[in-house]
């Protein structure tokens, strides 16, 4: 028949039953507390007749409850739906209502945005307050689980059905359902095995656990890793956990491993014990890079993945990156390393024909760790996932040697006076200006250009950034029409629940300023 998700994890609790699973703000949970939780919570949800495949909700930040709760889900044979607690109530009415959640697990932090959420979320059936300060008439975890014990639970589940329905990125409108099975989780396991060995893993979940950091932690399960939860992202915490317990593995994004390393004093921390400190989801600058790597040595990797076919398919190694650094390299540095051998990737024309190296096309995958498709999406769906793999929407070329480079998302890229520019190789300039903390290059409509190259920086704490060094910097590494015609501070860019730069808000909002 085949394994569902919570077989894995308790593959990892057969092998490391007295091994801390969880740690979060002084609990710590084994494997096997871990695993008569997750039971515990699965009775419960049987007895109050949930059904293979209802959808279930859980909102609130990084915790022991919230993962246990996951677990719990997916045991009863559930469907987790990740909700960002960061996200507006508009937003998580609408992934509950796209998703047609019938449950919803929260924490009470979260009461004001559940009671005007469900309000407008007729489907929810039942709502449980996973800690203190619910509202009134909802059951606390406690008492939704009353009268039920700790025995092992297992539900004969078929591999094919949905273990997890998570929103996409919405960094270009709403976000879609992304629909993932049991077998497809199965293998991006066996892809996480592959690539993070360790002999006694501790993994730090700093970034939110709807997305790549939660991911990682349930694949890092199977393989007995202690997973160390940071109820959100605290650079000063990260050290200090990082010094704490030995931690071996992490993931950030991009701009919250900027902010990492430009806490004060970081260069004086003891995080020798990190193996694989991984950064992904958006391309990152070459300069941070080796910032990066003047910190945390041969233990920082980056790498390409997203919600629709996993979080390993591209990888460059620390090793890769330390002999491009060596070499000075660059180019290499802006790689994403080559793809996976459990995996096939393409870059195609838009006729859908693979170009040869270094030609820059759309990036399509194909593999095993593909998703389902969307949820109630057919058009999407088929726009995307087609015959010959999933059209990423990401642009990109390979080099001489196979290093894959993610150039930017189709739907960024700038054509101004009739050339082709590319966002990130502007903002990776403008990235290596000393007080310039992160930043953001859009297209706005001109009539005589047809776009114009834009520019918003946000600036290190306490700095402030010369928009002529700006220009300067980008006139001596770019050619002209890449250089941007307008520069804008801001005190801070827009960004979505998980920390990615919405270039959408900010060419609304620029839209908007020129109105006024």
């Amino acid at each position: 028949m085949g394994l569902s998700a919570i077989d894995y994890f308790d593959i990892g609790v057969s092998r490391y039953p007295d091994r801390p699973c969880l740690v979060c703000e002084g609990e710590t949970l084994t494997y096997l507390d871990v695993q008569r939780l997750s039971c515990r919570i699965a009775h419960a949800l049987e007895r109050s007749g949930l059904a293979l495949g209802t959808r279930v909700a859980v909102l609130g930040h990084n915790s022991n409850m919230a993962f246990a709760c996951v677990l719990g889900v997916l045991r009863a044979g559930g469907t987790w739906v990740p909700v960002n607690a960061r996200n507006a109530t508009a937003e998580t009415v609408h992934i509950l209502n796209h998703t047609d959640a019938q449950f919803l697990f929260y924490s009470g932090r979260f009461s004001d945005t559940v009671a005007a959420a469900l309000s407008a979320c007729p489907a929810i059936e039942r709502a449980i307050c996973i800690d203190e300060g619910g509202i009134a008439g909802h059951p606390s975890l406690d008492l939704f689980c009353a009268g039920v014990g700790t025995e092992f639970f297992r539900r004969i589940i078929d591999p094919d059905a949905l273990a997890t329905l998570s929103p996409s990125g919405g960094t270009t409108g709403s976000p879609k359902g992304v629909m993932t099975s049991h077998r497809t989780w199965g293998y991006r396991i066996a892809e996480v095995a592959s690539r993070l060995a360790h002999p006694a893993p501790v993994n730090l979940v700093a970034a939110p656990m709807t997305h790549g950091a939660g991911a990682g932690a349930l694949e890092m399960m199977p393989l007995g890793a202690t997973h160390v939860v940071l109820p959100g992202f605290d650079p000063a915490a990260i050290v200090a956990a990082i010094e704490k317990h030995g931690v071996t593995h992490m993931f950030l994004p991009p701009t919250a491993l900027y902010r990492l390393i430009a806490e004060p004093g970081i260069e004086k921390a003891r995080m020798g014990s990190l193996a694989y400190m991984i950064c992904g989801g958006a391309p990152i600058a070459p300069e941070r890079l080796r910032q990066a790597h003047a910190l945390f040595g041969n233990a920082i990797h980056s790498g390409y993945g997203g919600t629709e076919f996993g979080g390993g398919l591209c990888w460059l190694t620390g090793v890769e990156i330390a002999a491009a650094i060596a070499a000075g390299d660059t180019d290499r540095l802006q790689s994403c390393g080559r793809p996976s051998p459990l995996s096939r990737l393409e870059i195609v024309d838009d006729a859908g024909r693979p170009l040869p190296p270094r030609e820059t096309g759309e990036i399509v995958v194909d593999g095993y760790v593909l998703a389902s498709g969307y949820y109630k999406n057919a058009a999407e769906t088929a726009q995307a996932f087609r015959p010959g793999g999933f059209h990423t929407g990401d642009i990109g070329h390979r080099d001489a040697e196979g290093y894959v480079h993610v150039t930017d998302r189709r739907k960024d890229m700038i054509i101004s006076g009739g050339f082709n520019v590319y966002p990130s190789e502007v903002e990776r300039v403008l990235l290596m200006h000393d007080a310039v903390q992160d930043c953001a290059v859009v297209g706005m409509a001109d009539s005589h250009w047809g776009e114009v190259v834009t520019a918003v920086v946000e600036a290190k704490r306490g700095r402030d950034v010369d928009v002529a060094d700006l220009e300067a910097l980008c006139r001596a590494h770019l050619a002209g029409y890449k250089t941007p015609r307008a520069f804008h501070k801001w005190e801070q860019l827009p960004r979505s629940p998980v920390g990615k730069v919405l270039k959408r808000a900010i060419r609304e909002q620029l839209a908007a300023e020129r109105v006024d």
